[in-house]
């Protein structure tokens, strides 16, 4: 594993893991009390989540069901896992490094494979969500410039030269990484937030304000035999989908972010 620098002042405000299984029943009282208990020294608050569906056929009235999935926090509520009937979802708004978040998962994979063991892999994706603030945009966002790499900016150099004045822009792009990996880099200049406070996961709330958005998505899935959902080989594949991640992320930073905002304490 190659050295990596951890910023004190990272910008990633949401990073989630899913490993995703083939459809399971829902799990029970006692499953689930199993599973708090195994999880209780990591994360030992339960929040359940309920989600709803909507079933129509005319000429009869839609019909509203409602399903509920474990999830378990930690206590600063930051930290969360959740098991539905069709994966294994890890998501933090305190990142503290790509180790502990894999030990997370590992931890909860193996809870899931005691408590009601799930058949395959049939999907892992790791996902970070940065907010990129900085202490000045004087210029607007075409300041974006000495923050982050040019080919980021899309038009923006070639709109200056034409007298435009650029408010926002997005992009997007999917990498294809072969043999049923995939990235994808979504980013843009945005106001506000990437990531809304208030939600189940809770996060440091800066001034709303500009920042601009990396959002990058790794991913894989089996293009033959389907693998077993364990936890050894999940954690390989996982440490493969985060080597690009990593390195795409600081291709796209400037040294100048580096040295004025992320090594800030």
């Amino acid at each position: 594993m190659p050295d990596r620098e951890f910023y004190p002042n990272a910008p990633a405000v949401l990073v989630a893991v899913e490993a995703r299984h083939p459809e399971s029943p829902d799990l029970d009282a006692s499953q689930q009390s199993e599973l708090k208990r195994l999880l209780a020294d990591v994360l030992p608050l339960p929040q359940p989540v309920t989600s709803q569906s909507i079933t129509h056929l005319p000429p009869a009235d839609p019909v509203v069901s409602e399903r509920t999935a474990p999830r378990f926090a930690t206590r600063d509520q930051a930290t969360a896992v959740t098991f539905n009937s069709q994966a294994v979802v890890v998501e933090t708004t305190s990142h503290k490094g790509f180790e502990e978040l894999c030990e997370l998962l590992r931890v909860a994979v193996r809870a899931r494979q005691q408590v009601a063991p799930v058949e395959g892999l049939m999907r892992l994706g790791l996902r970070y969500i940065d907010e990129v603030r900085v202490p000045d945009l004087a210029g607007g966002p075409q300041d974006w410039d000495e923050w982050v790499d040019s080919s980021l900016l899309g038009p923006i150099p070639l709109a200056a030269s034409l007298g435009l004045v650029p408010e926002q822009w997005q992009g997007l792009t999917v990498f294809d990484r072969g043999e049923g990996r995939k990235l994808i880099l979504r980013f843009g200049p945005r106001e506000g937030f990437a990531v809304a406070p208030g939600g189940p996961l809770q996060r440091a709330v800066p001034s709303p304000g500009p920042f601009f958005l990396l959002d990058i998505d790794s991913f894989w899935t089996p293009t033959g035999e389907v693998p077993e959902f364990a936890e050894d080989a999940i954690m390989r594949a996982c440490e493969e989908l985060h080597e690009p991640v990593w390195g795409l992320f600081e291709a796209l930073i400037t040294d100048r972010l580096r040295k004025e905002v992320l090594r800030n304490d």
